[in-house]
């Protein structure tokens, strides 16, 4: 009987890697397409190897696949194999080593350190929803969180005292996160009037809530970062994820080092954190460019 490998790869995902419903599904989606690639190629997809799916992700750049979505579908297909390893279903990887045709990889968007100021005083602070978006946006930027990780916060993963936060991330792996003085300022300053303000006589166990005393969103907190971005005069559709991506890029600037900086978000890869050198030296391409006299 032939193993339905997607289907047990899917378990995999959600049991053993403990990755949300949304990360599942983008993952079979890419899979799905290698198969029916793998398909039309006449192979088991189990037995693909490193040339049949440099050719397959050359096949992509050709339809028009974004780098952001480039950079997804070789994450699912490198994961994928390495369940199949773990499985004993393949004694090789054949994506190890294997790299993105140039214009397919992504560098992420960062903000200017102009632009996260403007962004970070945007919010309406006289208001209690001021406050709470305020806490939030000096949060994210001072900690590198998700999203998820973010709105998924409860008061008692925060150590103000000692300037620290704990937070679970993808695949239900813990870490501990600095916290820097603005951030822990704002958010006291939240703990102590505004968030009892939006409960009202409510209860909740999460750290940012709404003013029907619910949890706050994904989705909600999308929307609040965009009308910010808008307010604040940054342009282009302004996604949460650039401040994660801000707080990275602009410690790598500063100094700090590759395997710190892997360590705060919460990569389980370094190679997933070095895409942020290559942003940085195109960030001094960029300067040199503007500024030397014979660039």
């Amino acid at each position: 009987m032939t193993r339905n490998w997607l289907s047990e790869y899917e378990t995999y995902l959600r049991v053993e890697k403990g990755f949300s419903h949304n990360s599942v599904q983008a993952y079979l989606r890419d899979l799905k397409k290698l198969a029916g690639f793998a398909g039309r190629k006449g192979i088991e997809i189990t037995l693909m190897g490193k040339a049949e799916i440099a050719l397959w992700l050359e096949e992509l750049r050709a339809k028009g696949l974004s780098p952001q979505s480039a950079a997804r579908a070789t994450a699912a297909v490198r994961s994928f194999f390495r369940f199949l390893i773990l499985d004993r279903a393949a004694r090789e990887d054949p994506t190890e080593n294997l790299r993105l045709p140039r214009s397919l990889k992504p560098l992420p968007r960062f903000l200017s350190k102009g632009d996260v100021e403007a962004l970070l005083a945007a919010p309406d602070t006289a208001t209690p929803r001021g406050i709470r978006d305020r806490a939030m946006l000096e949060l994210m930027y001072a900690t590198g969180l998700r999203v998820s990780e973010l709105v998924g916060l409860k008061p008692s993963q925060l150590d103000l005292g000692l300037g620290i936060l704990s937070c679970v991330g993808k695949g239900s792996k813990e870490r501990v996160v600095p916290l820097g003085e603005e951030a822990k300022r704002w958010v006291e300053l939240y703990l102590g009037a505004a968030r009892a303000k939006l409960l009202g006589r409510r209860t909740s166990r999460y750290l940012f809530v709404t003013r029907l005393g619910s949890r706050m969103s994904r989705q909600s907190f999308w929307k609040t970062i965009r009308n910010y971005g808008l307010q604040a005069g940054i342009r282009g559709r302004l996604k949460p994820h650039a401040l994660r991506h801000s707080f990275a890029t602009h410690l790598l600037e500063s100094g700090a080092d590759l395997r710190s900086v892997q360590m705060m978000l919460g990569h389980s890869d370094i190679s997933t954190t070095q895409i942020y050198t290559h942003v940085t030296r195109q960030r001094l391409k960029e300067i040199y460019r503007k500024f030397h006299p014979r660039a």
